[in-house]
């Protein structure tokens, strides 16, 4: 980034500069040109003053004006247009100049003038002419440098000075780079400090977007490193347990009726271990951004019901009542998600719940909105813990979880359905009284 500014200002500069240089060239020149007219004409006036060529039957070999004027060249013309004197070169070697647009507006008006431009030498011949009081017209010019003969001649001064003012500008650029940079390096470096101002208020939405993404980021490198952890434990646990049965009946050291008691709880921890890892891989989709799900118009009571005959059997083994209520009503979902999250929230309602207990399911329609309850009256959550229960392997009974299969995800997966749906959750629990969990679409 300081590379670049320093480059662009330094371009802007050159650029600048050179720009100036150029201009100021041409202004300066245009200024010269008019000062040589008055100069000339100034000349040319002084001499019609001095009546010196008022006089046709003047003896023009007497006239001598070429040590008199220093560069400036004299030609006296008569009214036909025939070159009378000329202080630079013989009259008689000159050609007819009744068509020299000078001598030409002379005649006219009275005074004329001209600029002629020789490729060949790079020069500029200024004339200007005056008509005298006897006829004849009094003509004066000299030479001067062209535009690009004067910026050429003046080249080497003019590179020295874009040269070291190109030097002063990129001292100057690399000034301003850091000092405008500091302030921002300064900020970036106390991202952390709440309390920190930035220099610039300019920069306030800036250093609240980084300061806010800076705090995301690492609450989210925290979560991977939990969850990362969480994983490890949570596999490891089943794992262990597989790999310790395996190795009592390798050895040869149980008993028979000990031998099935060991294959049934090699199943069971190959069961939780398969279902944690369908769960792992399930959140692992749902996180994945850019993966858009495909909407339809779902009836979430008739979602419910399939969801409630699936999970009879289960509910009937550990004596919980379930039951439904309410009505058919239409939402705008992913038919297989939704019915996911209903079976993790049935399926929990079933968990944690006591013998004998009752699990409670409506959908209802309520002002505009689809609600979806489900109630038991289970052990309930702890008002300490109710916030902590959609994080990811946070289980409220350890113990009953993993007694009863669960992976301590279900939750977790039934918070991202709900925010791909843009619906919200609400959850209402006391310990001993049970536990009541809404989704409103």
């Amino acid at each position: 980034m300081k590379s670049k500014i320093n480059v662009r200002l330094v371009g802007i500069a050159i650029l600048a500069v050179i720009s100036t240089v150029i201009g100021i060239t041409i202004i300066y020149y245009n200024l010269f040109q008019q000062q040589v007219r008055t100069e000339l004409s100034i000349s040319a006036k002084l001499l019609k003053d001095t009546h010196y060529f008022e006089s046709v039957d003047i003896n023009t070999d007497e006239i001598d004006l070429s040590t008199d004027i220093d560069e400036l060249r004299v030609t006296w013309i008569d009214s036909d247009g025939t070159v009378l004197y000329d202080n630079d070169a013989s009259a008689k070697l000159l050609s007819n100049h009744n068509d020299r647009p000078e001598i030409i507006e002379a005649f006219k008006n009275g005074e004329g003038e001209t600029v002629r431009r020789s490729d060949t030498m790079n020069e500029n011949t200024f004339y200007y002419a005056v008509l005298l009081d006897n006829g004849t017209v009094l003509r004066v010019a000299t030479n001067a440098q062209s535009l690009l003969s004067l910026f050429m001649s003046a080249a080497p001064i003019i590179a020295l000075i874009i040269l070291l003012i190109i030097a002063i500008c990129i001292a100057i650029s690399h000034m301003l780079t850091r000092l405008l940079l500091l302030p921002i390096e300064t900020m970036a470096a106390n991202l952390e400090n709440a309390d920190y101002e930035s220099p610039y208020k300019e920069l306030d939405p800036l250093a609240e977007m980084l300061r806010s993404q800076h705090t995301d980021i690492l609450a989210a490198a925290k979560a991977r490193q939990d969850f990362t952890a969480n994983v490890s434990h949570e596999l490891k646990t089943p794992l262990t347990a597989i790999s310790g049965y395996a190795e009592l009946l390798e050895s040869g050291m149980v008993t028979e009726e000990q031998q099935n008691h060991f294959y049934q709880e090699i199943r069971k921890n190959a069961d939780r271990l398969l279902a944690l890892i369908n769960d792992i891989i399930r959140l692992s989709d749902l996180d994945r951004k850019g993966h858009e799900p495909s909407f339809e118009d779902v009836d979430l009571y008739e979602v419910v019901n399939e969801c409630m005959e699936e999970l009879s059997e289960n509910a009937r083994q550990r004596s919980i009542n379930i039951s439904l209520e309410g009505s058919s009503c239409q939402v705008c979902g992913n038919r297989d998600m939704l019915k996911e999250l209903v079976e993790n929230l049935a399926q929990n309602a079933i968990r944690y719940n006591n013998a004998d207990g009752k699990v409670m399911i409506s959908v209802l329609n309520k002002n505009g909105s689809v609600i979806l309850t489900v109630k038991d009256n289970g052990i309930g959550i702890p008002a300490s813990e109710q916030q902590r229960v959609f994080e990811r392997f946070y289980r409220v009974d350890k113990s009953r979880s993993k007694a009863t299969g669960g992976t301590g995800l279900g939750l977790a997966i039934v918070k991202h359905i709900v925010e791909i749906h843009d619906a919200k959750i609400e959850l209402d629990s006391a310990p001993g009284v049970g536990t009541t969990i809404s989704v409103i679409f």
